[in-house]
């Protein structure tokens, strides 16, 4: 099981005195796990942080087994993103999220991609966490888990869309849903269409929407919490005024 491909570093682990066990998002390969030998050394440490792009040339005796890789830094990485300690947080919750989501060794290219527009909008304080909102809400697409934001669920209506079904991931209609807006989930009206302006709240209301059903679908049959990283940067971007 032999491949050469761009990749993301997800997290790094000690393996041993000296080598490291990395979680990467490959592009082609989905999310693997493999042993860098030296790892733990100096000078490789920089590029083996959540988000740092490298070209990993994998190795792997079966597909069931550990397999072993050599990893070139491509770029800056994370280190560009060093005066900026909130988005900072927003890295550290991507990598959590795509790590704790991905099921290892199926491919997710979609993911991929998404992963590499997020980490390119970091370097945009007022754009990133509304980007975050769509990397999440593709990584649920990706899964099997999409939302549904087409039409209303109950009129089939394409108008004045706000909120979502918290049960199917549907949306509602201003209209349909006001008798039941206290049980619906609110949906922004950036995640409707590139077009539509960024509001107060939505940043917020989309996190929320994400977030329940990650853990709804994803987490939660997995017997696992949403990653710590997570809520650590809702706390975050609401202690900045950023929700």
């Amino acid at each position: 099981m032999d491949f050469t491909e761009d990749a993301y570093v997800l997290s790094a682990r000690a393996h041993g005195d000296t080598g490291v066990v990395v979680e990467l998002l490959t592009e082609s390969h989905g999310r693997r796990a493999a042993y860098v030998a030296g790892g733990a050394s100096r000078r490789m440490k920089p590029f083996l942080q959540a988000g740092a792009r490298v070209v990993a040339d994998y190795r792997a005796r079966t597909s069931d087994h550990l397999g072993s890789a050599r990893l070139e830094p491509v770029g800056e990485g994370p280190s560009a993103l060093f005066d900026d300690p909130l988005a900072l947080t927003g890295l550290a919750a991507a990598a959590a999220v795509a790590q704790g989501a991905l099921p290892e060794r199926e491919p997710h290219p979609g993911a991929f991609f998404a992963f590499e527009a997020l980490m390119a909008a970091f370097a945009l304080p007022d754009v990133w966490p509304a980007i975050f909102v769509r990397f999440e809400a593709g990584l649920l697409e990706d899964l099997g888990f999409g939302l549904d934001l087409s039409r209303c669920a109950v009129t089939g209506g394409m108008d004045d869309l706000v909120w979502v079904s918290p049960r199917t991931g549907r949306a509602v209609s201003r209209e349909a849903g006001a008798p039941y807006a206290d049980k619906l989930l609110k949906l922004p009206p950036f995640m409707l269409g590139a077009q539509a302006g960024l509001g107060e709240g939505d940043v917020g209301s989309g996190l929320d929407l994400t977030g329940h059903f990650l853990e709804q679908f994803v987490f939660h049959p997995q017997n696992r919490p949403i990653p710590p990283a997570r809520v650590w940067m809702v706390d975050k971007l609401r202690e900045a005024g950023r929700l």
